[in-house]
């Protein structure tokens, strides 16, 4: 099996925490790919622990000079967020094909930007959403398309937590704030559960909580579209009780999922008697006035994830197992850039708004 020779630009959490560490101890992911440098200015991130890196591993302290390297065959930018869309572009007209980092963008418009370089230069661009592969997520979707909840009226999706933060990634001209920092992971899932369509009405209430930044850390999204479902979505750092993770409303039945199990309950149409609309008083025996009511079965079931696929490892494995087709054999991968462009334009309009005061001036931070 070829293996395909990976440059990593950044060894913050994500570069070295996420990235290389998949890439160098998930076994299907070790035969597929090699890390063949890394670029950080912080020269104590370069070794990871307990792995025995490519003899070929070249350090760089400059991004530049890891560029100028042409034994690299992708590149994945995981630089700070206010630098995806630059340095991607970068990578690109450099020759290379390229993972990029959620958040991908801010705004529309630097997408678009980055989409002009991609069909100039020819090369693979993807952005690294493996939450797209989680177990719990994809059950329920597969539900939810499967009809036996009947036409979806509502989705809601929660990723909340109860905490304060206080690093750069609380601050807005990091292109920062919970909307971008977790936003990404349950908005990719979002704009699958709403359809293949930008939505017509957004609804955000965005608020500073926790955070000791300048960027929200709570968020209250509301999507709908005709023939789509209403599609609710919170992201908040100051929920002390978070519930389910996703909850589905249907016609013939409902679903809940969180943690690692997907429970989901619904009657069949064809069990069930006509029924239409009565305007007279409905009455029961002696004519006494009686509420609508009927026996109904219902169906439950229930599905529990298995304990290996419900970490973050083996979602960044699925992920990298389908970019490696698609750059291999030509292969669509799941996560297209369309899908993240939806979730840009959802991004924008939400700030649009919540428009926030800018307290915090980064001046040359890198």
């Amino acid at each position: 099996m070829k293996r395909i020779k990976v440059g990593i630009i950044g060894q913050g959490r994500s570069g070295r925490n996420i990235h290389r560490h998949l890439f160098e101890c998930m076994p299907a992911l070790k035969e597929r790919y090699e890390v063949i440098a890394i670029a950080d200015p912080i020269t104590e991130r370069h070794a990871l622990a307990d792995i025995t890196p490519s003899p070929e591993l070249k350090c760089y302290t400059d991004y530049k000079q890891l560029l100028a390297d042409k034994r690299i065959e992708l590149v994945v930018n995981a630089s700070r967020s206010h630098k995806h869309i630059d340095i991607s572009i970068e990578a690109l007209q450099a020759g290379f094909n390229v993972i990029c980092e959620k958040p991908l963008a801010r705004q529309v418009a630097d997408v678009e930007r980055l989409e002009k370089v991609i069909k100039e230069s020819g090369k693979f661009f993807a952005v690294f959403q493996q939450s797209r592969f989680r177990p719990l997520f994809r059950k329920s979707l597969e539900v939810m398309n499967s009809g036996v909840l009947g036409r979806i009226v509502m989705v809601k999706v929660a990723y909340n937590c109860f905490g304060r933060r206080w690093d750069w990634q609380t601050i807005q001209d990091m292109c920062a704030g919970e909307l971008l920092n977790t936003g990404p992971h349950p908005l990719d899932q979002v704009v699958q559960f709403f359809g293949n369509a930008d939505p017509e009405q957004i609804f955000c209430k965005m608020d500073r909580a926790n955070t000791f930044g300048d960027a929200e850390d709570h968020i209250k999204l509301i999507i709908s579209g005709k023939g789509h479902p209403t599609v609710d979505m919170e992201v908040s750092r100051c929920c002390a009780f978070p519930g389910n993770t996703y909850e589905i409303y249907g016609t013939n039945g409902g679903l809940k999922a969180c943690g690692t199990e997907v429970s989901w309950k619904y009657f069949r149409p064809q069990d069930m008697m006509e029924q239409h609309a009565i305007i007279k008083p409905l009455e029961g025996a002696g004519r006494m006035p009686v509420y609508c009511g009927e026996d109904m079965h219902i169906y439950e079931e229930k599905w529990t994830c298995p304990a290996y696929a419900n970490t973050f490892d083996c979602w960044g494995t699925d992920y990298y197992k389908d970019i490696y087709e698609g750059i291999t054999t030509g292969k669509p991968t799941e996560v297209q850039l369309e899908h993240v462009k939806r979730q840009i334009r959802i991004i924008e309009e939400c700030h649009k708004q919540n428009p926030f005061p800018k307290t915090i001036d980064i001046g040359d931070a890198i």
